[in-house]
């Protein structure tokens, strides 16, 4: 019989040998594919919306209404399967950083957490990208979009005896997650997960800056999430619950709102741009 000692060490290889594989060449390609996606997506929600403000068109819409207009471009199909499986390749990236920890948060309460939230991450980008391979292949319109998603949960959620309770907790968990993009934006301590050396000192500049008004920018929008997610709780009525595309909605409907509307679209663009940056420069792999 092996011994223990022999019987762990066999156990750690194994492990290792598993994160090796999963943070292989084709899968950090693939995870670039995904980042740069993902910047893609967030660019189109912001250009739409910049349109919206300026009174160019446009529409406050999110993930889905944004790879619904990607399909409208020409060539959109071919486009799509790209986008699809670039949403993929994020997608497993998202697991294998909670699976791993790639990202080095630990396997304290605070790191945990943090890696629960790369799986939630995950799963939902798994969910786009299956959805944006239905249109490819004509068996889906895409799904519905974020804010029916948003009130559907959130129905469910107040159907249940402590109702109230857990969406008010999911309100907090929206707006705590508001706070840690604040945070983020204003401590720009992401740019440690990038290797910008190669680059000219304004360059890099440049890049952190897009990091920090595009978390910015969406601290806003889950903010505003959050709240009324709150709201919808103490009035009981899950119709007041807002997604992505309500929630930009909601800002344009305030005193200022296109100004406003504007400053945060043009942080979702860089928010986007940003992607690329990662696409480019986030250290990934062993």
């Amino acid at each position: 019989m092996k011994s223990n000692t022999r019987i762990a060490n066999d156990v750690n290889d194994a492990k290792y040998k598993t994160r090796r594989a999963a943070t292989g060449r084709w899968m950090t390609l693939l995870a670039r594919l995904g980042y740069t996606v993902k910047g893609v997506v967030y660019v189109v929600i912001g250009w739409l919306a910049v349109m919206l403000a300026i009174g160019h068109g446009g529409k406050a819409t999110d993930q889905s209404g944004a790879i619904q207009t990607i399909n409208n471009l020409p060539f959109g199909k071919f486009l799509l399967v790209v986008v699809a499986i670039g949403l993929l390749g994020f997608a497993l990236w998202s697991f294998i950083q909670a699976l791993f920890d790639t990202e080095g948060k630990g396997r304290d309460a605070k790191g945990i957490a943090s890696r629960i939230g790369y799986a939630v991450v995950g799963a939902s980008y798994a969910l786009l990208s299956y959805a944006t391979f239905q249109i490819v292949v004509g068996t889906g319109s895409g799904g519905s979009n974020s804010t029916s998603k948003t009130q559907d949960g959130t129905a469910l959620l107040l159907k249940q005896p402590p109702g109230v309770a857990l969406v008010i907790i999911a309100g907090i968990g929206v707006l705590g997650l508001a706070v840690y993009l604040f945070v983020k934006a204003y401590s720009a301590k992401f740019k440690s997960r990038l290797n910008l050396t190669d680059l000219s000192a304004q360059m890099r500049k440049l890049m952190i800056n897009l990091g920090r008004f595009g978390y910015a920018a969406l601290g806003v929008v889950f903010s505003i999430i959050g709240i009324f997610l709150i709201v919808a709780a103490f009035q009981h009525n899950a119709k007041q619950a807002v997604g992505l595309d309500g929630a930009l909605q909601e800002l344009a409907r305030q005193p200022s709102g296109l100004f406003l509307l504007g400053i945060v679209a043009l942080g979702l663009i860089a928010y986007g741009l940003y992607s690329f940056v990662e696409a480019r420069y986030r250290r990934l792999g062993r």
